[in-house]
């Protein structure tokens, strides 16, 4: 298994991935585990619960500014109860607005406030992706990781690496297949496709030349 971190980490792990073709596309991922931890903490912030309360959020895409993190699937557990999350928070403007910037910029905010990065936050992400690959994931649950978008479900082109809600077993990724997406998600996920189109083709075009 090959996991990138290093940023641009979508387009270094597609990159890496290209320049060693001997090793199944399968094998590479690239995080967005940390995205997903900081979803989590968002909701269970807002809703004075754990992060080991809120489940299967989902960071859609890159690991940038772009990034789409959905709760439309995502599950709390209040009183005991199983609950979804926009049920629970009856806050719809702040679920697709602040949340969502909330997230994507989660990274920065870190390192203005500190003037240091998020290293630990980053590290603690690394472990959680690593033992997932490696005892997989619980039973009705699932995680965020960057993956080679070949032959998903929902139209993101192939030969990107871009990150899908996935379940694992065995030490094999399967991409959550069947999940309903709405307008405001589909528009969040192309426009991350896009960058990481884009992304591919500098890299690429740099490659070549070099």
């Amino acid at each position: 298994m090959v996991i990138v971190v290093g940023n641009p980490a979508n387009t270094n792990c597609l990159t890496a991935s290209k320049s060693a073709p001997s090793i199944p596309k399968e094998n590479f991922s690239c995080l967005t585990r940390l995205d997903h931890n900081r979803a989590k903490a968002q909701i269970a912030l807002k809703l004075g619960v754990t992060s080991d309360d809120v489940k299967n959020v989902i960071i859609w895409g890159n690991h940038s500014s772009t990034q789409y993190p959905d709760v439309n699937h995502a599950k709390v557990k209040l009183q005991g109860k199983e609950v979804g999350v926009y049920e629970a928070l009856k806050d719809d403007s702040w679920l697709k607005g602040e949340f969502i910037t909330t997230v994507q910029q989660r990274g920065a905010a870190v390192i203005k406030a500190r003037k240091l990065s998020s290293a630990m936050s980053a590290a603690k992400a690394i472990c959680d992706h690593v033992r997932d690959i490696w005892f997989g994931t619980p039973e009705g649950e699932f995680v965020s990781m960057g993956i080679i978008s070949d032959g998903n479900s929902y139209g993101i082109p192939d030969d990107l690496l871009y990150s899908f809600p996935v379940t694992i077993k065995d030490k094999t990724w399967k991409v959550v297949e069947g999940l309903p997406i709405n307008d405001f998600s589909r528009e969040k996920m192309d426009l991350t496709a896009k960058e990481l189109a884009e992304e591919k083709e500098t890299a690429f075009e740099f490659l070549a030349s070099a």
